[in-house]
């Protein structure tokens, strides 16, 4: 005996359980299941771990079954009195965290879920729990993310749109023979990048780093049209690893009469050394440089650098930089094959 005092016919265990494979609602699957078990004689331990509860909530479902039978299975809460966390509560947590912490006058500079469950206390009076608090963030779609650091534009908003506008105007009525691209440099470093995992309770993944940190750098142009990359490596992010890029440009695009090249301000991209090279091997390419200070706006740095970064570099384990470099240009290759499957 496991000493729950569960005894249940087989009948009724087959009734149970096939209450157990229709029921929605995870909590009472989960009681079924704890009544299911102990009916065979499990042990309290054995049944916390199977359903992944307290081995308390185990003797407590086990008893609200011996004093009530299935009816001692409903959920409760019920009885709690109004639903705190209701739409008026749920749309003051949205205005909230839509917020910085330091504009209701914390002094912590990021939210947590008690900072978030006092501030909405006080703007309406209630208080919830902090795991209330956490399923109401996953029920709006809220998410525990990263902040992306960024530096203020010069510009004028209406210069920043102009600009904007016409890169998009040109992008979208090119003529046949013509072709754009956008183009941006990354780093590749030996120490990886630590991004966010999947890990279980109590755990800690560790990422271990070679030490002293190597770098590589590489410049990318992906066409407008097919979301193909054309890249180059460099040793250094200079004008030579640009010269490389715009090289084999001319190459892959040998058949087009204009190409358009989509870029940051970097210093690179308009280097005396440059000028001089355009001057005489540029005939073919025609730079639109973006406003300063604005990644969001270059194609390349969303659609090709961050997934590389996440598929890549994030938490790798490679122990030098050739390995790194050959994992990253083997998912450019790819990525390549998928951009052309589609195009096709």
């Amino acid at each position: 005996m496991n000493g729950l005092g569960i005894v249940l016919n087989t009948q009724t265990c087959r009734r149970l359980e096939r209450l157990a494979r229709q029921e929605e609602d995870g909590g009472m699957r989960t009681r079924l299941l704890i009544i299911i078990h102990a009916a065979r004689g499990w042990t309290r331990k054995a049944i916390a771990a199977a359903v992944c509860c307290s081995e308390r909530t185990v003797g407590r479902v086990c008893g609200r079954w011996r004093a009530e039978g299935q009816a001692g299975l409903v959920d409760r809460r019920e009885d709690n009195g109004p639903t705190l966390a209701d739409e008026a509560f749920e749309r003051v947590v949205r205005e909230v965290i839509s917020h910085r912490s330091t504009e209701y006058g914390h002094s912590r500079p990021t939210w947590t879920l008690r900072l978030i469950v006092r501030t909405a206390a006080e703007l309406t009076g209630r208080t919830v729990s902090t795991s209330t608090m956490s399923r109401l963030l996953g029920r709006i779609g809220a998410r525990w993310g990263r902040p992306k650091p960024l530096a203020p534009c010069p510009w004028a908003k209406r210069a920043i749109a102009t600009r904007i506008n016409r890169i998009r105007r040109l992008t979208g009525s090119l003529p046949a023979g013509e072709v754009a691209v956008w183009e941006d440099e990354a780093d590749i470093d030996l120490n990886p990048r630590i991004g966010p995992d999947w890990m279980l309770s109590g755990t800690q993944r560790t990422v271990m780093t070679p030490g002293k940190n190597r770098k590589r750098y590489i410049a990318g142009a992906m066409d407008d049209a097919t979301g193909a990359l054309v890249w180059a490596w460099g040793e250094k992010k200079a004008t030579g690893l640009f010269i490389d890029l715009l090289k084999k440009l001319l190459t892959v695009y040998a058949s087009k009469e204009m190409i358009h090249v989509i870029l940051d301000n970097f210093k690179i991209h308009s280097s005396k050394r440059l000028k001089a090279w355009l001057a005489e091997h540029g005939s073919r390419l025609r730079f639109h440089f973006l406003p300063p200070y604005c990644p969001d706006d270059n194609r390349i740095e969303r659609g090709v650098w961050r997934d590389m970064h996440q598929n890549v570099t994030y938490n790798h384990q490679h122990q030098t930089l050739d390995e790194i470099c050959g994992a990253v240009t083997q998912y450019l290759r790819s990525r390549n094959c998928q951009a052309r499957r589609k195009a096709a």
